[in-house]
């Protein structure tokens, strides 16, 4: 009888862990409150629109922004002068053709970009443009003072990280310059230089975000990020080919898919105010794809591709403070009818 009893209120307790679970997923303003950044962006162009013009030069950034794009993504490294760059790589050879480093150049020295460059995230295809040359940050802002940023540090350089928070602060974008890093460690030192700006997920806290979901432990954990930036997996071996092997197998790919691309779990951030990016979508049928799952927005290396996609399938408008309200007194009256 012990033993019933023992089974019958620990079934009891997982049925009422799971019931409140799934109910504060669905609910989490009750929890927590909303994320309220500066910005809700749709059209995002990744490293500038790299499938229009040459990637990350200032005739990409403007191109970009002239034919509708709401935000910019772009990585950044340091010269050898002390100079922060606009540049994906580190290393020149993909992007210039000479095996040099940003890292061990002068500004002054930094060699053109080649005349044809072939966009990573559409194999097979190439773009071109009249600009050539590498672009300082500092330009950059002052060229886009109100155009939201999200900015990678793919090196561990406490230098690098001070002077691009440093040029954030000048030029009064903490609110709209989002720090992104795939790792943990570098994001650390970004948010210890300047806390003010929103971040991104990382690699690490993107995998505890999964197994927050899938344990039911989601809706009662703070979140700090603002943005969750990720790969559209259905771009894998088509558009994009991947350099890891085992990112070459279908079934991984198809697995990754079915864990990561939770309509639920992008729901229950949007909620929460943290936005959700998925990257890097060159075809219609993947933007399409993006928006249905639940994104909030779209990165793409064709804006002027993405921006046609949205003006003839407008998604719905972004979710307002009154419109949480709205939904907090229904589920705060459904409750008081619950029990009252």
């Amino acid at each position: 009888m012990d033993v019933l009893s023992g089974i019958l209120l620990l079934c009891l307790a997982v049925g009422l862990y799971v019931v409140c679970s799934l109910y504060f997923l669905h609910n989490p303003w009750i929890l927590h409150k909303r994320k309220q950044l500066k910005f809700f962006c749709r059209n995002i162009s990744h490293r500038a629109g790299s499938g229009e013009k040459i990637e990350n030069t200032m005739e990409a950034f403007t191109h970009a922004v002239s034919v509708g794009t709401e935000m910019l993504e772009m990585d950044c490294h340091i010269t050898s002068d002390g100079h922060v760059v606009i540049s994906h790589d580190d290393n020149l050879m993909r992007q210039t053709g000479y095996d040099q480093t940003v890292s061990s150049l002068r500004f002054q020295d930094l060699p053109l970009y080649k005349e044809r460059l072939e966009v990573t995230f559409n194999v097979g295809h190439y773009s071109t443009g009249k600009d050539r040359k590498f672009v300082l940050l500092e330009d950059v802002f002052k060229k886009f003072p109100s155009i939201p940023i999200i900015l990678e540090i793919k090196v561990n350089n406490d230098l690098l990280i001070k002077k691009v928070s440093d040029l954030v602060k000048q030029y009064s974008r903490e609110s709209i310059t989002v720090w992104a890093s795939e790792e943990s460690g570098i994001m650390a030192k970004c948010k210890e230089q300047n806390p003010s700006m929103p971040y991104m997920f990382t690699v690490k806290r993107g995998i505890l975000l999964l197994l927050l979901f899938y344990t039911g432990l989601l809706p009662f954990v703070p979140l700090g990020e603002s943005l969750l930036v990720f790969y559209l997996p259905r771009i894998f071996n088509r558009t994009y080919i991947p350099e890891e092997a085992i990112l070459q197998k279908s079934f991984v790919v198809y697995l990754i898919q079915k864990l990561t691309m939770r309509k639920s779990l992008f729901e229950h951030l949007t909620k929460r105010g943290i936005q959700v990016q998925l990257i890097v979508c060159n075809e219609e049928s993947d933007m399409e794809a993006a928006f249905a799952v639940g994104a909030t927005g779209v990165m793409s290396d064709y804006p002027t591709l993405l921006t046609n996609y949205i003006r003839k399938h407008p998604p719905p408008p972004p979710p307002t403070i009154s419109d949480f309200k709205k939904e907090q007194n229904k589920v705060s009256a459904d409750i008081k009818q619950t029990f009252y």
